[in-house]
């Protein structure tokens, strides 16, 4: 029986001893400049992927998803997640040990992704952008989405619309609240509504497909999507593989780090 509890109290000091090893380290990064040298964490593929590869001496640790990174964070494991402003606010409003630097680290434009040379459809796709914008349904479901109006004024599609000028294919990831998230199993937030607006102006119907973030401008090269709206930003690299619409949103990258 003594052989027994000491075997067990070595395993509970074992573990107190891990855990003490593997205790979070304190926030040192504090502005944009204090990323250098630094563990980065970004979600594969994304803007914030790209733009951490420049950051000088700095390690860029990629995971799947934008909440993967984040967790990671919190764990100790990277020193500050680079991410779209919005989808950062929601994580941050979940977690109290976390912050949002003030000092932005890229301001950018989102667009609508396309196969390169579907200039019909991308014309098409501008023309009803600048519709919805005009008469002010781009503006409802910002705010519908984002400020202290959020989930006050849905965006609905108008009951006369004829859908008789076929299908749009819409690949995004459903990981950038408010941007696209899941609501049970339907892809719901800016994007979503944005691109259900802009069909409903070209009369045609709307199928969202959720998928990888870096999967969505192969998809769209191979044809299997017509569109990709993932809160994607226009960048010289993406835009050696597809087309982008005119912008839509102004998006903000931003740095998270640990409260302490």
């Amino acid at each position: 029986m003594k052989k027994t509890i000491s075997a067990a109290l070595a395993g509970v000091l074992s573990v107190l001893m891990l855990t003490a090893c593997g205790s979070v380290p304190k926030n040192t990064v504090n502005s944009v400049d204090g990323l250098e040298g630094k563990v980065i964490g970004v979600q594969l593929g994304t803007t914030g992927d790209i733009y951490a590869e420049d950051v000088k001496d700095a390690t860029v640790e990629k995971y799947n998803k934008g909440a993967d990174a984040v967790q990671a964070l919190k764990q100790g494991k990277v020193d500050a997640v680079i991410i779209d402003n919005e989808p950062a606010k929601v994580f941050v409003s979940k977690n109290d040990d976390l912050k949002i630097l003030d000092d932005p680290f890229v301001v950018e434009e989102y667009a609508i992704a396309l196969k390169q040379g579907n200039d019909e459809l991308k014309a098409d796709i501008n023309d009803a952008l600048k519709t919805i914008r005009e008469n002010g349904t781009m503006d409802q479901i910002l705010n519908n989405w984002i400020g202290e109006d959020a989930g006050k004024n849905p965006y609905t599609s108008p009951e006369d619309v004829k859908r008789d000028n076929g299908k749009i294919v819409m690949a995004t990831n459903a990981e950038f609240p408010p941007y696209e998230s899941m609501e049970g199993d339907k892809v719901v937030g800016i994007d979503a509504d944005m691109m259900q607006a802009v069909c409903d102006v070209l009369g045609m119907e709307l199928e969202i497909e959720n998928i990888e973030f870096d999967s969505i401008i192969p998809e769209i090269q191979s044809g299997k999507a017509d569109v990709g709206a993932a809160g994607m930003t226009v960048t010289e690299d993406r835009l050696k593989n597809v087309d982008f619409s005119d912008s839509y949103a102004t998006g903000t990258q931003v740095i998270i780090v640990r409260k302490d």
